[in-house]
């Protein structure tokens, strides 16, 4: 049966492509997809088999350059004022234009599912004021707090004692009010659009049948029990559509260890830090390939003659070469490194990259820097990871799991069960998540 699917996203580098991904194999299956994304997004959506909507009223950036950013969390010197920053400009501040957009979208043209980022708040406002079923996905581990999920941010471990768990009681509240902080206007928009006010944010999910996780939960601090509606449905590990071929610069005569560096597609002010990397890495007898992927430009940073420099190149075919990766820790390159089953060296340097490199170091699979390590420090970690099995031995037993939930992945077949069958009752859908409070 062929259904109508519209799919909501916003350039925030990882947040798009496990959509266009998405967006694909539903074409692939016979589906009609519409992908409502900002306008540099069209030549991928298009790419895919898609129709290309682009936002109108919300924020909608006409090229991926790091000028025409609509935030700009890498500038400020607290990562609570970065949340607020990214909050405020893209996920809640604008969520009455997002909404009224995919509402005109819908109006044209009725779908039978939306799929969103669960980081859009809009998307489900809007559907929720047309009584449309939606889906929501995670592009990453959950972002919000949901009861029995260790509280994002600082990079925390389970916990183990009694004080640590009343100190992730006390980081979660503490979100949960930062967060809030845009209820006032968010409920302004919700009486615009003749909805009752809420008492949290993220009660705007439970207008969604689902919320999908899109990692693996073996990757995950998964708690035993998941809050109703909420589900894993592996990483998704497609290539950008905009990625160059890869042909190696190195000679095939060159048996040096080869390592992939990837930091984020976004702009995080990171070609300091990614200059510290293949200093490291010039003096070490291996040999590196150095993607930017557009936040930094290939001429920012300095080559050497073990490390080469493009501004892409398909991951997935490198890391079948590699035998380990430096990166900051985003979540999609995190998932390719896993199911390569290869460690990495990561030097988060904010959003979820601290909780994701965190789950990486505590299954022995690679190790955590500050961003602000030393050439040297970079250089012994990275001796480390070439010399210590370990590290190879863990990196593949956790990639195995990543692999296996990337390859039998449900999400698909999920969403054409729920494009295929009744929306539930709106009583049934206030409570999808637990509010961790």
């Amino acid at each position: 049966m062929s259904n109508k699917f519209l799919l909501a996203t916003f350039e925030g580098g990882g947040s798009v492509t496990p959509m266009l991904g998405l967006a694909r194999k539903l074409v692939q299956r016979g589906h009609h997809v519409r992908v409502m994304s900002d306008a540099c997004n069209r030549p991928e959506a298009e790419a895919a088999g898609a129709v290309f909507v682009a936002w109108k009223r919300a924020p909608s950036k006409p090229a991926r350059a790091r000028e025409f950013d609509t935030w700009d969390d890498w500038s400020q010197e607290n990562p609570a004022d970065g949340f607020a920053n990214l909050m405020e400009n893209v996920l809640a501040g604008p969520a009455l234009a997002f909404a009224e957009d995919v509402i005109e979208e819908l109006q044209a043209e009725p779908a039978d599912l939306v799929v969103s980022s669960e980081m859009l708040f809009g998307v489900p406002l809007a559907c929720e004021a047309l009584g449309q079923k939606l889906a929501l996905m995670a592009m990453n581990i959950p972002l919000f707090p949901m009861t029995g999920f260790i509280p994002l941010g600082p990079g925390l471990a389970p916990p183990r004692t009694d004080a640590e768990r009343a100190m992730h009681a006390e980081i979660t509240a503490g979100i949960v009010a930062m967060i809030d902080a845009s209820l006032p206007a968010f409920n302004a928009a919700r009486a615009k659009l003749g909805l009752a006010p809420l008492a949290h944010m993220t009660e705007q999910h439970g207008a969604a049948e689902v919320m999908l996780l899109a990692t693996s939960r073996a990757f995950d601090f998964a708690p035993d029990v998941l809050p109703p509606k909420v589900s894993y449905v592996g990483p998704q590990l497609d290539e950008p559509a905009w990625t160059q071929p890869w042909t190696s610069p190195f000679g095939a005569k060159d048996v040096r260890p080869l390592a992939l560096v990837s930091f984020s597609t976004t702009f995080q002010d990171h070609a300091g830090v990614l200059q510290n990397v293949i200093d490291a890495i010039s003096s070490l007898p291996m040999k590196a390939v150095v993607t930017t992927g557009g936040g930094i430009r290939p001429d920012e940073v300095r080559a050497a003659e073990n490390v080469a420099v493009m501004e892409s190149a398909p991951h997935n075919a490198i890391l079948r070469e590699a035998a380990l990766a430096v990166t900051h820790g985003g979540h999609g390159t995190l998932m390719k490194i896993l199911a390569s089953g290869a460690p990495s060296l990561i030097l988060p340097h904010g959003r979820d990259q601290e909780d994701n490199a965190t789950r990486v170091a505590e299954r022995g699979a690679g190790i955590k820097l500050p961003r602000t390590a030393s050439v040297t420090e970079i250089r012994a970690a990275l001796t480390r990871l070439l010399t210590e099995d370990t590290f190879t031995v863990c990196a593949r037993a956790l990639g195995a799991h990543v692999a296996a939930d990337a390859a039998n992945s449900p999400l698909v077949a999920t969403l054409e069960r729920l494009a295929q069958t009744p929306a539930a009752p709106a009583d049934g859908r206030a409570n999808l998540l637990s509010l961790a409070v």
